[in-house]
Parts: C-alpha cells; sequence; structure tokens
C-alpha cells in the first residue's frame, strides 16, 4: 500500500483544519498510549467529548518490533479503521508528535536508521499539509498559538526522537525495571541544536499560556525508564531557557509511563513547574516503580486521559487526568499569576 492510499483509510474526509484564529482555547484533550490492537472503549468516549483542541502525546499507534516499515503503516492501517478513533480525528483540531511505538518501536533516537521513512508515515496518516514546516526539516517539532492577545495559548510539540543522542542503559535488576541510568555527558542532546534554537525563538513569543508536550517525562525522578533526567544536562538547558527566555505560562505535558501523575519542581526553576502524566488510552501499569521524588501525591493507573480547562475570566487553568469515565481522578488548579517569575 502506498502512503497516498493511508489518506483514504477509515478517516477518509480530510482531517479539520487548525486554524490559530481569534477564538481562545477553553478545553483541551490530551493523550498518549493508543495501543490500535487493544479495545477501544476509551477512545469512542474520547470521540464524543468537546474539546477545542486534542493533543497526541505520542505511542498514538504500536508498531510490532523489530522495526520494518510495512509493520509500522499496517499499524497505522488498523488505527484508522477503528471508528472512535476516526471520529475523534474528523471532529476535533488537534496536533500529534511522536514517541517510541510509532517511531522505531524501541526507545530509539538519532540513531534510529529508518527516520525518514517512519516520518513519512507520521505525516501521511495525520494528513500534514504539503506546506507544512514538517515537510521541509528534520524532525516533527512543531508549534501553534490560538487566541487573542490576553487570551493566548501556544501548544510547542517537542520532538524527543529524532535528534536525541544514545542514553546509557544497565543490565536490568528486575522485570519492569528500564535499566537507563543518568548520564551527565554535555556532549549529549536531547534536541538537536536546530530544535533548540527552534525552542528558544517559540519561547520568546507572546502568549499568556504555554503547553509543552514532551513525549517522555521532564520532571519525574526515581526510576529507570526514559526520561529528560537520562540526559540530565540537558534538562537543566531546558529549564534554563525558559527562566533566560521570560517565557510565562509555562506547563508541560508527558505521556510514555502508563500511568496518570502530576508532578512539580521549584529548585532551577524561575517559578514552579508543573508536569502533568497522562498515558495509557488502551493498557496502563497497575505497578508503576517510580519513588515519589518531586511528585505530586499518588499516581492514578488506570486507563487516563487529561484535559486542560482554560478559564479566562478567572486568570486560570485546571489540569485533570480523567479516567475511562471521565472522572477526574487528578487535578491541578494554576492561577496565571502562578505562571511567571516573581519581580
Amino acid at each position: 500500500m502506498l502512503r497516498r492510499d493511508l489518506l483514504a483509510l477509515g478517516a477518509a474526509a480530510a482531517l479539520p483544519s487548525l486554524h490559530a484564529g481569534t477564538a481562545p482555547l477553553q478545553r483541551i484533550g490530551f493523550a498518549s498510549c493508543i495501543h490500535q490492537q487493544r479495545p477501544q472503549g476509551l477512545v469512542d468516549h474520547l470521540a464524543t467529548q468537546a474539546f477545542d483542541l486534542f493533543l497526541f502525546g505520542g505511542d498514538n499507534v504500536y508498531a510490532p518490533r523489530p522495526y520494518a516499515r510495512e509493520k509500522l503503516r499496517a499499524a497505522y492501517e488498523l488505527a484508522s479503521q477503528h471508528p472512535g478513533y476516526s471520529r475523534l480525528r474528523q471532529r476535533v483540531a488537534h496536533m500529534a508528535v511522536w514517541d517510541d511505538n510509532d517511531y522505531d518501536s524501541a526507545d530509539g533516537g538519532g540513531s534510529f536508521a529508518f527516520r525518514e521513512e517512519a516520518r513519512e508515515e507520521f505525516l501521511a496518516f495525520w494528513q500534514v499539509p504539503p506546506d507544512d514546516s514538517r515537510r521541509r526539516q528534520q524532525g516533527l517539532y512543531h508549534a501553534r498559538s490560538f487566541g487573542p492577545p490576553g487570551q493566548r495559548t501556544q501548544v510547542i510539540l517537542l520532538d524527543t526522537r529524532s535528534f536525541r543522542s544514545r542514553i546509557t542503559r544497565e543490565t536490568l535488576r528486575l522485570p519492569g525495571d528500564g535499566g537507563y541510568v543518568p548520564d551527565a555527558d554535555p556532549g549529549k542532546t536531547m534536541l538537536g541544536e536546530a530544535q533548540w534554537r527552534w525552542l528558544e525563538e517559540q519561547l520568546k513569543a507572546p502568549a499568556d499560556v504555554r503547553l509543552i508536550v514532551s513525549s517522555i517525562q521532564v520532571l519525574a525522578e526515581g526510576h529507570r525508564w526514559e526520561r529528560w533526567g537520562n540526559l540530565p544536562a540537558e534538562r537543566d538547558r531546558l529549564l534554563g531557557l525558559i527562566a533566560s527566555t521570560g517565557a510565562q505560562g509555562v506547563v508541560l505535558l508527558s505521556g510514555d509511563r502508563h500511568i496518570a501523575a502530576l508532578y512539580r519542581q521549584e529548585a532551577g526553576t524561575a517559578y514552579p513547574l508543573v508536569e502533568l502524566t497522562s498515558s495509557g488510552v488502551t493498557h496502563s501499569w497497575d505497578s508503576p516503580t517510580d519513588t515519589q521524588g518531586n511528585r505530586v501525591g499518588a499516581p492514578f493507573t488506570g486507563l487516563n486521559y487529561a484535559t486542560i480547562a482554560l478559564d479566562w475570566a478567572a486568570r486560570s487553568l485546571r489540569l485533570s487526568a480523567r479516567d475511562a469515565q471521565g472522572a477526574e481522578r487528578l487535578g491541578q488548579p494554576l492561577a496565571f499569576s502562578q505562571l511567571k517569575a516573581k519581580p
């Protein structure tokens, strides 16, 4: 099957246009880890929700291991045939980025030999327009802003796969132990220099709220799976860049871990940074191995998705992790005044 044929699979109609218009966003959805071969009940639920924008945070399909292009293409084909997945993509304006399972399926980074063909399959499935910058650049990093001044939401999707240096892995201790350990080598990168320069420019753009989507966790500590803490110098660089650009309104969203959890960090930041991890639309992990660290409270280990509710009149937002029935299981209110450096 040719890539152009993917456009006709399941979602035959064109996907909704993503206009950065003047209407402010009020309700945003976020989710990750959607296995096309597992029950799709939560996907069906998402397709009924009233989102102004939906963010797909990676592992949007699962290609079987070892990687082969035809396997990745077949995964996308099966996903496109699920009615709920197709309705969600057709009804709701959305943005998407990948993680390892829709990249190389094995924690891959910049050394993955077939990243260009994986990118082509991604662009075809998500019907990325011909004039989109992702058609011309390496990597899938992408940003859009929505709403007028004073009510502007910026969404920044980071590509933590295409350029990432090799991370250090020790012998696995126990089943369920990812084995990755911090590597302080300053020569290693998470984003690559071109993406770092682009991110700096994005953070200087005017916005009241900035949602930075990283497929892997940024602030989480105490586990040996993939996270920004595998390359601590790069995590410090990210926190430093947010501070040095004066970017206000930053909230972090991540996936990958098959749990929902909230994190908060104040050390080394311009203002307290909050991260919501939401992962596991079709399968979750009931025994997470991470210690609490900078986690706020206990994680939720059922199937989940996230919502970001923006109250422009009150100058506040609410982060929520929700279960398969839509009930809030974790919640964090944030006033906009909390998301800026003190004078």
